[in-house]
């Protein structure tokens, strides 16, 4: 009895245990919206890397040296380094290297931590000016990306790369429609 009485004590345990682990592991809503903002900001630098440095220089304030910092020796996509820098910005002191090495040491552990995680710990509070921050580079460095599109369509039509665009046959002419023949008269009718 005694023995029935200690697994089901340590099976409960464990399952407690368990249950623990699975919600601490948990993305929250709003670790999940800024992964999502970050992926696609990598997305946009696999098609065209330039516009996105650009953005994250301009809107952060750094040098292409501290982004290829993080880019070569922490091994982080632009998505990511926007986050990094999104938070070091709220930090006193803004954007430094002692800031940014504080966040990368509290992401690569042990134990490793989420932004939601970091940012309380930070004391930075909520993800939302974060997610704000890293929105608003995905959205103003897609549209560079289009203008710089827009440019590039531009001068392939004006040096002839695309050439005329083709004519398009006029639409076909409508089969004549026959003729419907007259009606007979209707007979006149007999007075009553």
């Amino acid at each position: 009895m005694k023995r029935k009485l200690a697994i089901v004590f340590t099976a409960f345990f464990l399952a407690a245990g368990a249950v623990h682990a699975v919600h601490a592991g948990a993305a929250t809503k709003d670790e999940t919206t800024l992964e999502h903002a970050a992926t696609d900001i990598d997305d946009d630098a696999g098609k065209r890397e330039k516009p996105v440095v650009q953005r994250i220089e301009s809107e952060f304030k750094v040098t292409d040296a501290q982004i290829n910092d993080l880019r070569t020796k922490q091994k982080l996509g632009y998505g990511e380094i926007s986050i990094v820098f999104a938070m070091a910005e709220k930090l006193p002191g803004g954007i430094t290297d002692a800031n940014v090495d504080r966040i990368m040491a509290m992401r690569n552990g042990p134990p490793k931590m989420g932004w939601g995680e970091i940012s309380q710990k930070l004391g930075l509070g909520k993800l939302g000016p974060i997610i704000s921050s890293v929105e608003r580079v995905r959205k103003e460095e897609r549209q560079e990306m289009k203008k710089e599109e827009k440019m590039e369509m531009k001068e392939k039509m004006e040096k002839g790369g695309m050439g005329e665009k083709p004519e398009h046959p006029g639409r076909p002419e409508r089969p004549e429609v026959p003729e419907r023949p007259e009606r007979p008269e209707r007979p006149e009718r007999p007075m009553r």
